[in-house]
């Protein structure tokens, strides 16, 4: 078995409808320019107000990925 090294970025992904679809959105995203994504766990949920309203969520995720040296 060989050994691994695993990097972990944080990002922040951002939807109208939910939390969820955000979290999507950002693993979605990283994975179209990171290879071997692993895990991604959610760090923190908000939103943005407008007016008293929810206008966005927000879902900032911390993404492991295999790194290739």
């Amino acid at each position: 078995m060989s050994n691994s090294v695993y990097k972990f970025i944080e990002m922040v992904g951002t939807s109208p409808t939910s939390w969820e679809e955000a979290a999507k959105i950002a693993v979605e995203t990283a994975s179209q320019s990171l290879r071997d994504t692993r895990v991604a766990e959610i760090k923190d949920l908000d939103m943005k107000l407008e007016d008293g309203k929810v206008a966005l969520y927000r879902a900032t995720i911390r993404l492991s990925f295999k790194y290739q040296s």
